[in-house]
């Protein structure tokens, strides 16, 4: 019988040194990988460190909750509400938050490379040198944002709306703006090399310091921009 014991506690040991799925309780719902969380409540939740992988969280209420170093790797968080969310350094990689309000949100240093955010708001938040390489924010309204250091390369931001956003010592390498809105933006040494700028509207932005060289700017509006050599674009 001991020796039965024994073998079982190897296992389980086995088991847990394998990495098991992180589960926790969370206002009654079951917080794990691949968990069904479509319309819940979730209002400032304590969700710090959660493995909420390929998770269903469409049109979930996650209003101020905190999701700092979260895993929601695939998930699905289409027509969700994070309006003033903590999502600091959480893991976003492939997430689909298609319309998804982010307003006032804190996604400092999180990654969102090839997350979709085709029709986001994220107005007013706050995505200092977050990943968001290969990222679709289509449309998205990103009014007032702070991008500052963020990593936007290859990202799709056409017809996004940047007004006033600050995207100081952003990277934008190769990525698309076409037909984006971009009056006020502060883009002060941004590295905007081969990105697409078609279209765009750059009514008094500034562009002091910004790398340009391989850009499309055909039919943009430059009009009092500061430009790349500090000069004012009448």
């Amino acid at each position: 019988m001991r020796i039965r014991w024994v073998l079982l506690l190897l296992i389980l040991a086995a088991g847990c040194s394998q990495g098991t799925t992180r589960v926790s309780i969370v206002n009654g719902y079951t917080i794990e990988a691949g968990a069904y969380l479509a319309h819940v409540f979730l209002v400032s939740a304590d969700l710090r460190d959660a493995d909420l992988r390929d998770a269903d969280l469409r049109d979930a209420d996650l209003r101020d909750a905190d999701l700092r170093d979260a895993d929601l790797t695939r998930a699905d968080l289409t027509g969700a509400n994070l309006t003033g969310a903590n999502l600091v350094s959480a893991n976003l990689v492939s997430a689909d938050l298609t319309d998804a309000d982010l307003t006032d949100a804190d996604l400092t240093d999180a990654d969102w490379a090839y997350a979709d955010l085709h029709g986001a708001t994220l107005h007013g938040a706050t995505l200092r040198s977050a990943f968001l390489v290969g990222a679709n924010l289509r449309g998205a309204n990103l009014r007032g944002a702070n991008l500052t250091d963020a990593d936007l390369r290859g990202a799709n931001l056409r017809s996004a709306n940047l007004t006033d956003a600050d995207l100081r010592g952003g990277n934008l390498t190769n990525a698309t703006l076409t037909g984006a809105d971009l009056r006020g933006a502060n883009l002060t040494a941004a590295d905007l090399r081969g990105a697409n700028l078609t279209d765009v509207n750059l009514t008094g932005a500034n562009l002091t310091g910004a790398n340009l060289t391989g850009a499309n700017l055909r039919d943009a509006n430059l009009t009092n921009a500061t430009m790349h050599d500090g000069t004012i674009n009448p």
